[in-house]
């Protein structure tokens, strides 16, 4: 019994790894995923942080950042929620669309083709945050000076879609 169960671990471990990372790309579980990671870039939290941008939200607390993928359209959106807190630019929520309507001076919304976000997500050239919108690689509504005054993150942000992980095979 013990030796059944000893054999079985490894293939139960396999099963739950696979699961674990079967997110797909931009779906819910994948924008809960990238809100960590943001949390965990320092170009991020302390780039974005107070007046650089954070603080642009309208009184509500937070600023929105919706994203999507072409091919599967505006329906499939995800949703990022950034406030200012403590002096840092922190993901506070990410997941399902809660915003039903974007402030065109403070959200955005983004999308691009499959092979667009693999060219952002890796940072090759013509594919960052300024190469992207002047290409037309990303599809962006929201305050277009505002961003231009954060390059630097913004292009830490694109990069971060080529970090987190999730399967391109499907639509969320």
């Amino acid at each position: 019994m013990i030796r059944r169960i000893a054999l079985a671990l490894p293939a139960l471990a396999l099963t739950l790894s696979a699961g674990a990372q079967a997110a797909t790309f931009m779906d819910a579980e994948w924008a809960a995923a990238a809100c960590k990671a943001w949390n965990n870039a320092p170009e991020l939290t302390t780039g974005l942080a107070g007046k650089a941008w954070a603080e642009n939200n309208g009184g509500r607390g937070y600023k929105v950042i919706q994203l999507y993928r072409t091919k599967c359209g505006e329906g499939t959106k995800v949703e990022l929620q950034i406030s200012d807190k403590g002096g840092k630019a922190e993901c506070t929520y990410g997941g399902a669309v809660k915003t039903a309507e974007l402030k065109p001076d403070i959200d955005y919304l983004m999308n691009a083709t499959d092979e667009d976000w693999a060219c952002m997500g890796e940072g090759k050239f013509g594919c960052g945050a300024m190469g992207a919108m002047m290409t037309g690689k990303l599809k962006f509504k929201g305050p277009k000076g505002e961003a231009m005054g954060v390059m630097g993150p913004f292009d830490t942000f694109l990069q971060l879609t080529g970090k987190v992980p999730g399967d391109k095979s499907a639509c969320p």
